[in-house]
C-alpha cells in the first residue's frame, strides 16, 4: 500500500523565529524524497508536521488527496523512525515491534502485561501479530534476535529493529529522520544500501531526512534540498547536482565542494577571470561567479579554455582518488581543488609537471555560472554531466 503526498505552504514558528516559510512539495506514490540541509533548516520540523507529532502556523498536508491536518498522528497511516531509534529498553525485540499492532488490534485490557493474556476473545489477533511480527522479522533478517533487549543489540541492529517497527503496520507513508547517524562510517554505507533494498521490495512512499548529501544523492528517487526554512530545488540526485539553480545548491552538493572564482563579463557577455578572457560568455553584463566542480579541472597542457595560475599546497590521497589543493589569485576564496586518479598523479609527478607553481585548467562548456544575486545564469546549463556526478558521488565512497 502506497499513498501520494502533498505539502502546500507550511509555515511553522517557535517565538519570533520562523522556521518554516511556506514549504510546499508534493511527492508521488511510491517516490524515494530526501528532504537535505544544514542543521537547523526546518527539515526535522517539517517531517514532525507531516507525522502530526507538531501541528503547523499554516498551510495543509493531504495524504492521497485527501487532508490529514485535524487527524492525530496514529490516523494519519503512517510509520516513522527516529534518530534515536526510541526502542523500549524493557522489552524485548518481538514485544518492540508488535506494539504497534497490540495498540491497534488489542483492547486496552489485553494489552496489560500478565493478565492481558485471559481476556477471552483475544486469542486470534495475538496468532496474527505474531505471525506479522515473525514475517517482518524475516525481511530485515532478525530472527534470531528476538528475544534479545535492545541493550543487547549492536546499532545496526537496533536500527533493523526500528524499521521492522515502522513495517510491521504497512503504512502508506514512512517518515525516516535521520535513521544512520548514530552509526559507524561502515554501517552507513551498508544500511544504505539495505534501505534502498527495502524502498525497492515494498514500493513504498519513503521521507526521509539528513544533513549527509552521499545518502541523499545514492538513495533517492528525488532530492529536495533545505536551507533557512525553504525549500531550495527540488530535483532528482543527478540533476541537482548538474544544474543547481543557486549557487548554495552548488556548494551543498557535492564533496570535495566546487571551486568558486570571482569573474566579470564585459558589455559583449565576454566572461574574464583574473583579467583573462576565457572560452564563454554570460547573458549578463558585470560581475558573477563561475564554479567548477573538482573533476572537471585538470593540469594545463595547453588546450584549456579557462586557465588558473596556482601554487600547490598538498597533496591528500583516499586511495584511487587523489586531491589536490590549491592557492590562487583568481578572486573568490582563493582556495582550489582538484580530484585526479593515483594514476594520473604518478604521470604527473614522473613527467615532471606537477610543481609548486602550476596551471590549473578546464573547458569552458564544464562551468557553471552564478549572477551577482547567485542565481544561476542561463546559456551554460547542464555543463556538468551525470556522468561527472555519478564519478563525484562514487569516489566520495573511497574517502568516507
Amino acid at each position: 500500500m502506497t499513498a501520494t503526498v502533498s505539502i502546500a505552504s507550511i509555515e511553522k514558528s517557535f517565538g519570533a523565529a520562523r522556521t518554516l516559510k511556506g514549504v510546499s512539495v508534493d511527492i508521488a506514490a511510491g517516490e524515494f524524497l530526501t528532504l537535505v540541509g544544514p542543521s537547523g533548516c526546518g527539515k526535522s520540523t517539517l517531517l514532525r508536521i507531516l507525522a502530526g507529532l507538531i501541528p503547523q502556523d499554516g498551510g495543509s498536508i493531504r495524504i492521497d488527496g485527501a487532508p490529514v491536518d485535524h487527524l492525530p498522528p496514529r490516523a494519519r497511516d503512517v510509520s516513522m523512525v527516529f534518530q534515536s531509534y526510541a526502542l523500549y529498553p524493557h522489552m524485548s525485540v518481538r514485544e518492540n515491534i508488535a506494539t504497534p499492532l497490540k495498540v491497534r488490534r488489542l483492547s486496552s485490557a489485553a494489552r496489560w502485561p500478565l493478565v492481558g493474556r485471559m481476556v477471552p476473545g483475544q486469542s486470534a489477533a495475538r496468532a496474527a501479530i505474531a505471525e506479522s511480527v515473525s514475517q517482518v522479522a524475516a525481511q530485515v533478517e532478525i530472527e534470531a534476535l528476538l528475544d534479545r533487549r535492545p541493550a543487547q543489540l549492536s546499532g545496526g541492529q537496533r536500527q533493523r529493529v526500528a524499521l521492522a517497527r515502522a513495517m510491521v503496520r504497512q503504512p502508506r507513508v514512512f517518515l525516516m529522520d535521520e535513521p544512520l547517524s548514530n552509526l559507524d562510517a561502515r554501517l552507513r554505507v551498508h544500511m544504505r544500501g539495505e534501505l534502498s533494498e527495502l524502498h525497492r521490495r515494498l514500493g513504498a512512499t519513503f521521507v526521509y531526512v539528513t544533513h549527509d548529501q552521499v545518502e541523499a544523492m545514492t538513495m533517492s528517487s528525488r532530492v529536495a534540498l533545505m536551507m533557512d526554512g525553504e525549500i531550495i530545488q527540488v530535483a532528482t540526485p543527478s540533476d541537482i547536482y548538474a544544474n543547481p539553480v543557486d549557487v548554495r545548491v552548488a556548494r551543498f552538493i557535492g564533496s570535495p565542494e566546487i571551486n568558486l572564482l570571482d569573474a566579470r563579463a564585459d558589455t559583449n557577455g565576454q566572461v574574464s577571470i583574473a583579467g583573462k578572457a576565457t572560452g564563454f560568455r554570460a547573458e549578463t553584463v558585470g560581475a558573477l561567479t563561475v564554479g567548477l566542480r573538482p573533476e572537471v579541472l585538470a593540469i594545463d597542457d595547453g588546450s584549456s579554455e579557462i586557465v588558473i595560475d596556482s601554487r600547490l599546497q598538498r597533496i591528500e590521497r583516499l586511495g584511487h582518488d587523489v586531491l589536490l589543493h590549491m592557492r590562487h589569485d583568481a578572486g573568490g576564496r582563493k582556495a582550489m581543488t582538484l580530484r585526479v586518479s593515483a594514476g594520473d598523479l604518478d604521470r604527473l609527478q614522473a613527467n615532471g609537471r606537477l610543481n609548486e607553481n602550476v596551471a590549473i585548467g578546464a573547458r569552458a562548456s564544464s562551468a557553471l555560472l552564478f549572477g551577482a544575486d547567485g542565481k544561476r545564469l542561463p546559456g551554460l546549463q547542464g555543463a556538468a554531466s551525470t556522468e561527472l556526478m555519478n564519478f563525484a558521488m562514487g569516489r566520495r565512497a573511497v574517502g568516507a
